[in-house]
């Protein structure tokens, strides 16, 4: 009976040590998130990691980064990356649960992941605290993450951060950065065009800022080019 005692107090005691290590791990999560809902993020965990990636080839690398307030971002770069990544941005509360319904049965249908489902507010998520690793479990923390984003942030402060730290090329993150580096021009100049394309490589953009000219981005480009004017914006 003692033994059966002391291994249950045992029991008790883990479980205790375990929801206290996951409230504390949230509580850091949360305080990030609570602190960029009004002060701008000098780096991300993304960009920490594709740094430490550059620098193990060239120790002096470096990454291309500068913020861009909402209102110095053009509004054509604003409803290209809502009608490529998330149409429904304005209106859900960070899960888009039908895109992630097909983005399964086209999954099930390939036999390989060629479909995520994730919204700009997942993608946030993921970009601003966790690693590049795919689990359940980290899957699940960007789960939470997106929740803390929706609670704390309104959609145009979202959008906001978004823009601000999506890799757009090679050590390019921001849209500022990426339109310097392209086309030469701040993100307040870029027309549709230039936005859509922008908007296009973004699930790729390493590989194409090696190839510029693919043929496959212009034809997305121009879906996304069409999609544009319905796309709505915060």
């Amino acid at each position: 009976m003692r033994l059966a005692r002391a291994a249950w107090k045992s029991l008790c005691y883990g479980l205790a040590a375990v929801v206290l290590a996951a409230a504390l791990v949230q509580g850091w999560f949360y305080a990030h998130v609570w602190w960029w809902a009004d002060h701008n993020p000098s780096s991300t965990a993304f960009m920490d990691a594709r740094l430490a990636s550059m620098q193990q080839k060239d120790p002096k690398a470096v990454l291309k980064y500068q913020w861009a307030r909402y209102d110095r971002i053009s509004a054509n770069l604003k409803r290209a990356v809502v009608a490529a990544e998330d149409a429904k941005f304005v209106d859900h509360e960070g899960f888009d649960w039908v895109g992630i319904q097909k983005a399964l049965e086209k999954n099930e249908k390939k036999g390989k992941v060629v479909a995520g489902g994730s919204t700009i507010s997942q993608q946030l998520a993921k970009n601003l605290l966790l690693s590049g690793s795919r689990s359940w479990l980290r899957k699940g923390q960007e789960a939470v993450i997106t929740w803390m984003l929706e609670a704390t942030m309104d959609k145009r402060r979202i959008l906001e951060l978004y823009l601000n730290v999506a890799e757009w090329g090679n050590g390019v993150f921001g849209a500022e950065a990426a339109a310097r580096h392209y086309f030469g021009i701040s993100a307040a100049q870029l027309s549709p065009e230039q936005a859509a394309w922008l908007a296009a490589i973004l699930p790729a953009p390493q590989r194409y800022d090696r190839n510029r000219v693919a043929p496959w981005i212009a034809r997305k480009a121009e879906i996304i080019y069409s999609r544009m004017p319905g796309a709505q914006i915060p």
